[in-house]
């Protein structure tokens, strides 16, 4: 049975909690810059401005937006690595 995107693992985590833009934005982009093809990166975030900035940031590379959880304040996106 094939997995769904949003259920796909994480391999690597980005705590940006407490940070407001544009520094949840910036580490994601640094991070997605280290990691390899194939990576999934789960960010972790508070700052409501994410899910109009990330979205954004993501539409401007190759990286794949697997899922979005807006739960209890905190939003997890979760990125698939495209190089």
């Amino acid at each position: 049975m094939e997995q769904r995107k949003s259920e796909v693992e994480a391999t690597h985590r980005l705590d940006v909690l407490g940070f407001y833009c544009p520094v949840p934005v910036v580490k994601t982009r640094q991070t997605l810059h280290k990691l390899t093809n194939g990576d999934v990166l789960e960010v972790l975030a508070d700052d409501p401005e994410t899910l109009h900035d990330m979205p954004l940031l993501l539409n401007r590379s190759l990286h794949q937006l697997l899922g979005i959880v807006n739960e209890n304040g905190e939003i997890r996106f979760k990125i698939e690595v495209i190089k």
